[in-house]
């Protein structure tokens, strides 16, 4: 679906001002198809972030900073989101032996396995509504990549005015 009929308007500042509204959109679609899904397994997407982040370091416990810092949105709350999978026997929390304040956490085997299925899931659903050739495929992530380098880019400048100040 074009984006104009989607949002009923035409009237757009610029191809860029398009392009951004498109890209919102099109996150927002995509995370509905996806959400919709996960909800059949008692997931929501924020869950299944988390519990793919601790694959990613399975067998090894993460602290709840680390997986905060790779989520997907930055602002979700994530031991409410472990508190949640706790509940549902899909991860452990243990403390740190070396510094008592931190937990730890980890799939359980349960959240193995309900990852697994929830992969195969969205990988399903993915090919189903993501009608792109790998090559095309590859050529969106180069252009999302390469919309994001002035964030790393303002990130960095940052940091360096910071430094400056401190001088």
């Amino acid at each position: 679906m074009k984006l104009e009929e989607a949002i009923k308007s035409s009237n757009f500042a610029s191809e860029k001002h398009k392009a951004t509204l498109n890209v919102l959109y099109s996150a927002y679609w995509l995370k509905t198809q996806l959400s919709s899904a996960l909800k059949d397994m008692g997931l929501t997407t924020e869950q299944f972030n988390v519990m793919r982040i601790l694959k990613g370091k399975h067998p090894e416990k993460m602290c709840v900073k680390d997986i905060g810092n790779r989520m997907i949105e930055q602002n979700s709350n994530v031991p409410r989101i472990i508190d949640r999978l706790l509940i549902k026997n899909l991860v452990k929390r243990v403390t740190s032996p070396t510094d008592k304040r931190e937990t730890l956490i980890s799939l359980s085997d349960v959240g193995l396995k309900q990852l697994e299925a929830a992969n195969q899931v969205l990988n399903t659903v993915t090919d189903k509504v993501i009608d792109l050739s790998e090559a095309d495929a590859a050529l969106l992530n180069a252009i999302l990549e390469n919309m994001r380098v002035s964030d790393e880019l303002l990130v960095k400048q940052n940091k360096s005015n910071k430094k400056n100040k401190q001088l």
